[in-house]
């Protein structure tokens, strides 16, 4: 009796369990996520981890330097071999460009655009490719930091789990979201700012229902960098005291310098790669010639050289002159605008930091002779490398907590928080764009951040038409176009010309309603909208401005431009309310509510 009893008990757990089991793992489940997001986190640590490890290997292999040294602090007697190596880079990046012109022809998408476009969709295999060409990039001493192919591998990979898992579309973007935290967080050891990052730059919004997965992605992809590494990046800025009022006004004003500086820096990479396009230089060369750029100005010094993390440390630790911060900055601005430019992947985040605290410091010696009792130069370095990096890659509060992070400092926090919306508010402003979305601009796309438009596109008017439309030729007279449309059988036709062309839209009760004399008894003077129409693979919001500038409450929908033959008819009503709805649903899904 006792035996039968237990075993009834333990049949009711396996019931039990199995059933949680389903539960979790179901489409939509917010514990299944979870578990997901962890997984996510564990492979982001490993891919950060594993591309840290390959690309100092390439610079120990290129440059000879040794093991615990960063390339961009080192001390290289060889200045021909800090010349040849970004040309050999540059020649490998364009084999790399000519072998995928024949394999791949389309444009790989990065996780904004994938969160903002197709709904969290990334290819794994372009994700691959990413990752090894910012490795190639980096490796050769390409001006780019790695950060680029971290979210974009971990990404992918998120992606990819959560397509073999049948997520639905909301669910998707936040474990792409996950992947980026997770990359993030485990570059700079911190987690915060990988968190903050997917919420403000990936996934586009702060949500309840994204906060647990994203945080424990972050976590999850911390603990593993820190175990598998044990980098950590942190700056020491030594005791500053309590921060006085005062002390705000040049953080702001540092902040809006910063902004204008970021754009001048996004502007130069643009003007850089339109000089490329513009010239006679096949693609395929054009690294090599950035490659050669990139070598003369790391013969003057090696601080432009890769990300830039050891001359960030080398130049918050040494006290150096006005004249000597501004030329480093200046040679890596250009470093990084030409490797970019001329083809090397990569980005631009932490050479953003890097020349934020080269502004910082160079922004400290006025105001250090204009107010007395001002913040030490370190302090300023922070502010601003937090200041140019909202302007460059976005996320104020992201860059806030990676201040916070990565000094340890909470008064810091406030300065650098001001600084950041500073810096956010002028690049918004005056430019409207980060480095990622001005690069969307450039391609034509109509993307300003990463909330989620792609289903704007995908309802599209072809989806919300009526194919059966009353149409006419708008060679009848009045007489025979009130005999085939009674008074009460439709509230529109749509007249069309013996080819079946398109030619305009007559209102029935007008017809009706007019009196004419028989001089007049043509429909010529009741036709409408004769340049008005839509076409099928217009978006809702495209149609939604037609109608308000047509003032019209149908329009007919014709197949395109050179044709015109009549495809269905939309009315106005029908496509507002269809958007309204499809706007209800995103927004329900976004705080988690049931659909």
């Amino acid at each position: 009796m006792h035996s039968t009893t237990i075993s009834i008990f333990l049949h009711a757990i396996r019931i039990r369990f199995k059933l949680f089991k389903k539960k979790a793992l179901a489409r939509g489940s917010e514990i299944g996520l979870i578990a997901c997001a962890a997984l996510v986190g564990v492979a982001s640590g490993c891919v950060v981890s594993g591309m840290s490890w390959i690309s100092k290997a390439l610079h120990h292999l290129i440059f000879g330097i040794s093991d615990g040294e960063w390339l961009s602090a080192a001390s290289i007697d060889n200045q021909l071999l800090v010349f040849a190596a970004p040309i050999a880079g540059g020649v490998m990046m364009g084999i790399v460009f000519l072998l995928l012109r024949k394999r791949r022809n389309r444009p790989i998408v990065d996780p904004i655009e994938a969160n903002a476009l197709y709904g969290g969709r990334i290819s794994l295999t372009d994700s691959i490719i990413v990752a090894v060409q910012n490795l190639v990039s980096n490796g050769f001493g390409a001006s780019v930091g790695l950060e680029a192919g971290y979210t974009q591998l971990s990404s992918g990979i998120a992606s990819k789990l959560g397509g073999k898992l049948n997520f639905r579309r909301e669910d998707l973007r936040i474990l792409v979201g996950c992947g980026a935290a997770g990359a993030i967080a485990a570059a700079f050891n911190a987690p915060l700012t990988g968190a903050f990052y997917a919420f403000e730059l990936i996934i586009g919004t702060y949500s309840t229902v994204a906060l647990a997965p994203v945080v424990v992605a972050a976590i999850f992809a911390t603990f593993v960098a820190r175990a598998m590494s044990g980098d950590t990046f942190l700056i020491e800025v030594g005791e500053i005291g309590a921060v006085a009022p005062h002390d705000f006004l040049p953080a702001i004003l540092l902040g809006a310098l910063c902004a204008m500086i970021g754009i001048a820096i996004m502007k130069g990479v643009t003007f850089t790669e339109q000089l490329a396009r513009k010239s006679s230089i096949p693609p395929a060369l054009r690294p090599a010639l950035g490659g050669i750029v990139v070598g003369l100005l790391a013969m003057i010094t090696p601080q432009v050289l890769s990300a830039g993390h050891g001359a960030l440390h080398l130049n918050l630790d040494t006290q150096n002159s006005l004249i000597a911060l501004a030329m480093i900055f200046l040679l890596k601005a250009t470093a990084s605008a030409v490797s970019i430019g001329s083809g090397f992947r990569g980005g631009l985040f932490f050479a953003s930091l890097f020349m934020g605290a080269l502004l910082g410091k160079i922004f400290a010696f006025p105001v250090d002779s204009i107010m007395s009792g001002s913040l030490t130069p370190t302090v300023y370095a922070v502010v601003g490398m937090s200041s140019l990096a909202v302007a460059l890659i976005g996320g104020p509060l992201t860059m806030t907590f990676l201040a916070l992070e990565i000094t340890g400092d909470f008064p810091i926090t406030a300065l650098v928080l001001a600084a950041t919306i500073s810096s956010s508010v002028v690049v918004r402003t005056t430019f409207g764009y980060s480095f990622a979305t001005w690069r969307f601009h450039l391609r034509g796309e109509s993307i300003r951040s990463a909330h989620d438009i792609g289903w704007i596109r995908n309802l599209t008017v072809d989806k919300l038409m009526r194919p059966d439309v009353k149409k006419a030729n708008a060679n009848l007279s009045l007489q025979q176009f009130r005999e085939t449309f009674p008074l009460g059988s439709t509230q529109r036709a749509i007249l069309v010309d013996d080819d079946d062309r398109y030619v305009g839209i007559v209102l029935v009760a007008e017809v009706y309603g007019a009196e004419v004399t028989v001089q007049e008894a043509t429909l010529e003077k009741f036709i409408r909208y004769r340049n008005e129409f839509l076409q099928p693979r217009m978006n809702a919001k495209q149609a939604a401005a037609i109608f308000d500038k047509t003032r019209s409450d149908a329009l007919a929908v014709v197949n395109n431009l050179i044709e015109r033959r009549v495809v269905g008819l939309l009315s106005e009503a029908h496509t507002l309310r269809r958007y309204s709805e499809e706007l209800d649903r995103r927004r329900r899904e976004a705080v988690g509510e049931a659909i």
